[in-house]
Parts: structure tokens; C-alpha cells; sequence
């Protein structure tokens, strides 16, 4: 074995240019593997992160996900009726009974429930009319399940439990209405309901839709204002382990009737346009090093065409086809395996100038820098493929170079 990587070293000293060339293909499709892989797992990453984080894991909305059957169709079921004319029956809309199901979910192990009401209100501050979302809270239990508290940036949520008619705005709303801390300002409901509320608090989530649109309140207040007494229309759920939101969605909606939609479901779409981004960027990245292996194919079938009077001298002296067919591979492993550490140094220099970068995406109000993954695995996952693309792009010379005969390569060249 020490002889057949000695003769493998010495096929490659004695082509540098090639083999610095063959190296360096590797090792940036190795860096460019490991900065890509980076940005993507950590964006991908980072985005469920702030879905998990920021919303609640499962939320119990006032509707049905299959709308009730009529009284005749209960009674009939398939049978041949044929209903015109229907009205829907007026009543305020909410979830039912709200205040038991919450004690109900509340004991569930591992899970924070907490209730809200929300609707659309004007805010009039002045001669500005700016619309938002109006969240009816319970601060006690808001805390428990979203992070409004670690989001405020002047006052505190306790605040509107010691403030009459106190509001919390975000930042960016209260800038459009040139308004803060200790202001009152005019909330409209949609149900023709105005109340002079106070600010007592400004939050920031970096998300320009939610810091312009929403305002939060107790959901006393809330009830007052949109004319729907002792209702909510939402129950909203932070879980232990978030990734058991999917199952235990489905038992809730079992358990309490009204459409339980975890943070899975809620970003289906999302989620799946990420799987296949994924395929996309590896099949990219994985390209690079696959092209980066022709180079290896081109140095060790030059090296078999330059070395076949070798190659038979070898045979001559007892080297078998196994033996000839190790030395050709282990050249190729040895590329793979210089690229690889180079490209690891690559990998990490781009990423260490990735995370300086910083910017502000569209719809934030916060410079961010790129989310970056740098797990150990990925380094390992580059090398790898980097390894297995080298031994591959041997192998093909290597065979061909273990057929040859010794008689046939002295008699052309005698």
C-alpha cells in the first residue's frame, strides 16, 4: 500500500500545473457548496424560527372547516331534498362559550393558551385616520404565547391593565400618526363605536405590516368597542415541543368543534416552496462538483496515456490489475482530498464575509445581516460529495489502466 500511494504522489508531483488545477476546481465547488448551503439551510432556519417564535404554534379560530349540515340533512342525509332560499341566521360571530374551552385547553400538558378578540378599528389622531387590527388581549396570558413582551420597545404590557382605556401601537404606526407615548387618540370600530384610548406602550417586530397594522388592547375593551360582549374569536396555543402542533391541532378540533390550524398548516405552502428550493440548490451546488470532477478525469486518463510503458514495467514486476487500478484511484482521492480542506477554507473565508454584510429587506424596518448556517455537518456533506465526485472521475481511467497487457504495450513499443 505505501508503494502504490508513493507511485499516485509521484504521478501527480510530476503534473502540477494540472493538478493545482484539478485541486482548485474542487475546492471552490467545495466552498461554493458550503457558502450556498449556508445561506440556505440558514434562511430556512431562520424563517421557521420566527414562525415558531413570533405566532402561536396552533391557533382555534371562530370557523368550521366543514360548514354545518342544515337539520333536513341530518334527518335525510343523501336522500332527495333540495333546499332554496336559505338565510343565514344573524348572529354575533365568536367562539362559543370561549372561557371554558380555554380552562379546558389550559390543562392540556406542555401547552400556554390564551384568548383574543380581534376586528378592524380607525385610529384618528388629529387630521390622520390610519386602519388597524385591533387584538383584544389578557396581558397575563398574552405573554405565554407570543413575543409581544421581549417586542416592546417604551412601556410595558402590564400597562393597559393600569391605564383606563389604554392602547399599545407599533412604532411605525405611531409615526405615521405622529403620535406617543401618552397621547389620546380616536378608535373607531367597525360597529360605529368610538373611544378616546390612551398609548401607553410602542412595539417593534421589525415587520412593517404588523408595526402598521396592529394595536393591542384589553379584551374587555375590545368587546366594548365591537359590540361582541363576553366573546373572542380566537384561542391561540404556544406549545412545549412546536413540532407536535399538527397532531394535537387535529384532537382539538375534535375536542372543541371549531377549525384548529397549526403553524404547519398555516404555512403550508410556504414550507413546501422551501423543500424544493432546497433540491434546486443542492442540485445546483452539486453540479459545480461534478463539473470540477472532469478535471480529475483529465488528469489521471492523461497520466494512463503517458505512463503505459510504466504501467507495463509494473505488471512485468507482479503489480496486478488491482494494484494498478489502487494507485490511479488513490490519485484521484488524493485531489479530492486536497480540494476538499481548500475548499473548507473557502467555504468558511465566504462566510465569514457573508456575515459582515447587512441590509434591509423588503417589508422590515430593521437593517439584517444574511442568516447563516454553520454547522459542522455541511463541511462534511461538501467534502463527501467532493470525495465521491474524485473517486468516480477516477475510477473509469483507473479500469482502463488495469486492462492494459505488458506484452502488448513492449511489442508497440518495440
Amino acid at each position: 500500500m505505501a508503494i502504490d500511494f508513493s507511485i499516485a504522489l509521484t504521478h501527480l508531483r510530476n503534473r502540477r500545473r494540472q493538478t493545482a488545477v484539478s485541486v482548485m476546481g474542487v475546492a471552490l465547488g467545495v466552498g461554493f457548496f458550503v457558502a450556498v448551503s449556508s445561506l440556505m439551510r440558514g434562511s430556512e432556519r431562520d424563517f421557521i424560527e420566527k414562525l415558531v417564535d413570533s405566532a402561536p404554534h396552533i391557533t382555534v379560530k371562530d370557523e368550521y372547516r366543514q360548514p354545518p349540515l342544515q337539520p333536513v340533512e341530518r334527518l335525510y342525509g343523501a336522500g332527495a331534498v333540495s333546499l332554496r332560499s336559505l338565510k343565514p341566521r344573524d348572529e354575533v360571530r365568536g367562539i362559543r362559550n370561549y372561557k371554558a374551552k380555554l380552562e379546558v385547553l389550559s390543562r392540556l400538558d406542555g401547552v400556554a393558551v390564551a384568548p383574543a378578540l380581534l376586528g378592524q378599528v380607525i385610529l384618528r389622531y388629529g387630521a390622520k385616520d390610519m386602519s388597524a387590527t385591533l387584538n383584544g388581549i389578557e396581558p397575563a396570558r398574552e405573554r405565554l404565547v407570543t413575543q409581544l413582551v421581549d417586542d416592546m420597545i417604551v412601556g410595558a404590557l402590564d400597562d393597559l391593565e393600569t391605564t383606563a382605556n389604554g392602547i399599545i401601537i407599533g412604532r411605525s404606526l405611531a409615526g405615521k400618526l405622529k403620535a406617543g407615548v401618552g397621547d389620546n387618540i380616536s378608535v373607531i370600530s367597525t360597529a360605529g363605536v368610538v373611544r378616546k384610548m390612551k398609548v401607553v406602550g410602542l412595539f417593534s417586530t421589525g415587520v412593517v405590516a404588523i408595526d402598521e397594522g396592529t394595536v393591542y388592547a384589553l379584551i374587555k375593551k375590545a368587546q366594548v368597542l365591537l359590540d361582541r360582549p363576553q366573546t373572542a374569536n380566537r384561542l391561540r396555543l404556544r406549545l412545549a415541543e412546536p413540532n407536535g402542533a399538527l397532531a394535537l391541532a387535529a384532537d382539538i378540533e375534535a375536542r372543541v368543534g371549531y377549525l384548529a390550524e397549526s403553524w404547519q398548516e398555516a404555512n403550508e405552502d410556504v414550507l413546501s416552496v422551501l423543500v424544493i428550493r432546497n433540491a434546486i440548490m443542492y442540485s445546483i451546488v452539486g453540479a459545480i462538483l461534478v463539473v470540477a470532477s472532469f478535471g480529475i478525469f483529465n488528469i489521471i486518463s492523461t497520466v494512463v496515456l503517458e505512463k503505459t510503458r510504466d504501467i507495463a514495467i509494473l505488471k512485468s514486476m507482479g503489480f496486478n490489475a488491482g494494484d494498478i487500478r489502487r494507485i490511479f484511484l488513490i490519485e484521484g482521492v488524493l485531489v479530492g482530498i486536497a480540494g476538499s480542506v481548500l475548499g473548507w477554507v473557502i467555504g468558511y473565508g465566504m462566510l465569514a464575509g457573508l456575515a459582515t454584510i447587512q441590509f434591509k429587506p423588503p417589508g422590515f424596518t430593521e437593517e439584517q445581516g444574511f442568516p447563516l448556517y454553520e454547522g459542522v455537518d455541511q463541511y462534511l456533506i461538501a467534502g463527501g460529495f467532493a470525495l465521491l465526485s474524485a473517486t468516480l472521475a477516477a475510477y473509469l481511467p483507473a479500469r482502463r489502466a488495469s486492462a492494459l497487457r505488458p506484452v502488448d504495450i513492449l511489442r508497440g513499443a518495440a
